[in-house]
């Protein structure tokens, strides 16, 4: 996450921003506790900053539903739209903006990599979230070139961080010969434990987010989340400047 704060940071320098010169950030974190992301999002509110940026999507929910006048910009999102943040991804529509990794595409290309670097496997466990927006639509897009490439798919749904160790036991008695990770706050939070148990469940896994591999991960692919935070800038930038987030 400091990555990500800092990328933005950087986009705000390069537009001109002076943090305590010109530019004052109120920074608020949950250090992992999600369900302290509705109250944080309700400080900043209460503080009436000019616009509120969130660092992931994890955040977007809690925000959203915090504000409806304050400009929000999306550091990113899985599936905006999906996820019922803006009306359209040309015309938000409402009071936030942003950028999004389009994951659920991408989905299916992340099993394709898993088939490359396995050329025989046959089945995969899938871990997700089921509570999260954009899970069915990544899962569909995954079962769809799960078909195509005859790869049979375990789903595994993680709704809680104990539920990590249950998930690779069961991967095991289904006889997975790989492990996907879809895009989840929780699977992220617990990238460090997931790595480490893919390694010994000797699974080769493929993640989303880099933050998987730097925690001694095999392989992730999806857009870049530091630089969509630094680009996120340039959005507040032009609220700064009077235009309207829809």
């Amino acid at each position: 996450m400091s990555a990500r704060i800092e990328a933005f940071r950087q986009g705000l320098r390069e537009l001109g921003y002076m943090e305590g010169k010109n530019i004052v950030i109120e920074y608020r974190h949950a250090e992992g506790k999600f369900d302290r992301l509705s109250d944080l999002a309700a400080e900043l509110v209460r503080l009436k900053v000019d616009v509120i940026v969130t660092a992931g999507p994890a955040v977007n929910r809690p925000v959203k539903g915090a504000t409806s006048p304050i400009p929000v910009v999306m550091g990113f999102d899985d599936d905006p739209v999906g996820n019922g943040f803006v009306a359209s991804l040309a015309r938000p529509g409402g009071n936030i903006t942003g950028l999004a990794t389009l994951s659920p595409e991408i989905s299916g290309k992340r099993l394709e990599l898993l088939k490359e670097i396995n050329p025989g496997l046959s089945r995969v466990a899938v871990f997700g979230t089921s509570t999260y927006g954009g899970n069915a639509q990544a899962l569909r897009e995954t079962e769809l070139a799960g078909e195509g490439l005859g790869v049979k798919l375990q789903y595994l749904d993680v709704l809680d961080p104990k539920d990590v160790e249950t998930a690779f036991r069961a991967a095991g008695k289904g006889r997975a010969d790989a492990v996907l990770a879809l895009a989840r706050p929780i699977l992220l939070s617990r990238r460090a434990q997931i790595t480490e148990l893919a390694v010994k469940s000797r699974l080769p896994a493929v993640y989303l987010w880099t933050e998987y591999v730097e925690a001694g991960g095999l392989v992730s692919c999806a857009a870049n989340s530091t630089d969509l935070c630094r680009r996120a800038a340039i959005y507040v930038d032009e609220i700064l400047k009077g235009a309207k987030p829809r």
